[in-house]
């Protein structure tokens, strides 16, 4: 019983909408001794890719903000971190198994023969989310983590799933939340 509650659990949490692809933190750095942060100002090569309603920068941006202050840092002007959000959306096609019973009749050919192919059955969206934190006083990159998770055109729903990935992220922070 105990192996079958391990397996459903394992299988819920790969079905989750949003997968926490990488993290990377500096060794030997004391989170706690930074206090502030702010974004980087930094132009996107593609701004117009991101420009207008339902690009998520902003939700991003504020979703960031909410797990930083959670943290206990306070965004500032003159800032002890630089963060940096990369944003990639990959357009993704989703596929099945065809089975035995989709295979045509049997007309009397003898070399007839039937292999199991992938259909397309539709198509959808993945963005990945980056967050660099760098140290603003030395200019080195302390942590790094990335996030994915299947995009939705619906704004509220959008926003939900970004709120979503950035607090599965910000889980693996150095720092946990504070009360």
């Amino acid at each position: 019983m105990k192996t079958f509650l391990l397996l459903l659990l394992l299988s819920l949490a790969a079905c989750a909408p949003e997968q926490v692809k990488d993290i990377t933190q500096q060794s030997g750095v004391d989170f706690t001794t930074y206090k502030t942060y702010n974004f980087m100002d930094v132009n996107a090569r593609n701004e117009a890719a991101f420009e207008g309603p339902g690009t998520g920068i902003e939700t991003l941006k504020q979703a960031v903000s909410r797990e930083m202050t959670r943290r206990g840092y306070q965004q500032s002007d003159s800032p002890d971190l630089l963060v940096n959000i990369g944003v990639v959306i990959k357009d993704k096609t989703q596929t099945r198994q065809t089975t035995i019973q989709e295979a045509p009749l049997y007309i009397g050919q003898r070399n007839y023969r039937w292999q199991s192919q992938e259909v397309a059955t539709g198509t959808y969206e993945e963005g990945t989310a980056t967050i660099e934190v760098v140290d603003a006083a030395r200019n080195e990159l302390i942590w790094e983590g990335s996030v994915a998770s299947i995009l939705t055109p619906k704004p509220d729903k959008l926003t939900k799933r970004i709120n979503d990935a950035i607090r599965t992220l910000f889980d693996k922070y150095p720092v946990p939340p504070r009360g």
